[in-house]
């Protein structure tokens, strides 16, 4: 079995591996960190070419899906599944061994902390959680965290409101900074998703999906995934609760997907692939619980609506927590249709590959 490093990297030891994606992703890096390096976007939450230069050579952050090339992101994908199946529980392969990631949370989430610590444990690595006791741009500036935190650890993993605060992260971070979710997006959400999907599916490329709920940072990360894999997204969603106009424009821009808005779900589901949601109101957004509520009437995920798909092999997905009663039913969550928790678990999964991506190890 032959040793593989893209590039040389401080602090990190060469992955065994021999698989096909390694030589998909060798043959794209060159190539693709210049491309990204030099990419500009509209899009004002997004990332600048500048943010990469604190980083040792072949490393790189990971803060939206679309920071992927559509080669990458497949590749990463075939990784995660090569990890997942072949090599996780094999006490020889530890690539991260001797190495740390710190994990900033200031929301909470059972699903975050306990996929990237279980993940870092998994691969040879030991992660620690850091909360309230951080105070990100409270009580130390953010930037100075960054540089702290950075000189202690090989890897940052940052869930936070404040999306600018993850990009202040990763300007000043020594070290890849990961997205672990923002009020913006939540890339390594939609990693697992795309995983899920590959699956179960079989494929990505010319699915329908139809999500139905509110416009907010997981359908800004459907829209990015739309600029890496070719599908048909419908982002189905009461009046007022559309999603961001740029990452809107930046996905018919790109040209790659069909992506459009609907505000009836019995018409916008005929034909899915894939239905998806998520809880109406999401963390700092509870006091608005009974507005939200008459505002989502009749966009709930129930029996009735996956059967307007007219495939019996609808697939239904969320990203948890999921409220039962309110978005989507017992019985949807409960279907065969639901691979919510096979959902859940590939965060794991497509994380471990995320890290190993970031650090220059795939």
């Amino acid at each position: 079995m032959a040793f593989v490093s893209l590039a040389p990297v401080s602090r990190c030891r060469p992955v065994c591996a021999s698989s096909s994606w390694v030589s998909t992703l060798q043959s794209w890096k060159a190539v693709c960190y210049r491309k990204r390096s030099l990419r500009t976007s509209s899009v004002c939450m997004k990332a600048d070419a500048s943010l990469a230069t604190n980083l040792p050579s072949g490393q790189r952050h990971f803060l939206a899906v679309d920071d992927l090339t559509p080669q990458e992101a497949r590749a990463l994908l075939d990784a995660a599944l090569d990890i997942k199946k072949n090599k996780l529980r094999d006490p020889a392969f530890t690539p991260l061994q001797k190495m740390t990631m710190a994990m900033i949370f200031t929301k909470a989430s059972a699903r975050t902390r306990v996929s990237f610590e279980t993940g870092m444990f998994r691969l040879g690595g030991h992660a620690l959680c850091l909360g309230e006791e951080i105070g990100i741009g409270k009580r130390e500036a953010t930037k100075d965290i960054a540089r702290v935190l950075s000189g202690y650890n090989d890897i940052i993993m940052a869930r936070l409101y404040a999306h600018s605060d993850l990009l202040e992260l990763a300007k000043y971070s020594k070290v890849p900074v990961i997205n672990g979710l923002t009020d913006y997006n939540h890339p390594c959400q939609l990693m697992a998703d795309a995983l899920t999907l590959l699956e179960v599916k079989g494929k990505i490329d010319g699915l329908k999906v139809v999500y139905v709920g509110d416009g907010n940072n997981m359908v800004h990360s459907w829209l990015e995934l739309a600029t890496v894999f070719p599908i048909d997204f419908v982002c189905c969603c009461p009046e007022g609760y559309a999603p961001k106009a740029e990452p809107m424009q930046s996905a018919m821009k790109a040209g790659l997907s069909t992506v459009s808005v609907s505000h009836d779900p019995q018409t916008a589901v005929v034909g899915a692939d894939v239905i998806y949601t998520d809880v109406w109101a999401s963390m700092g957004q509870k006091d608005q619980i009974a507005e939200r509520e008459r505002a989502f009437a009749g966009f709930q995920v129930n029996e009735e609506l996956m059967k307007l798909t007219g495939k019996p092999d609808t697939t239904f997905l969320h990203c948890l927590p999921a409220e039962r009663g309110r978005e989507t039913t017992d019985g949807v969550m409960e279907s065969p249709n639901s691979v919510v928790f096979q959902e859940a678990e590939n965060r794991m999964h497509a994380q471990n590959a995320v890290i190993l991506y970031c650090l220059g190890l795939l």
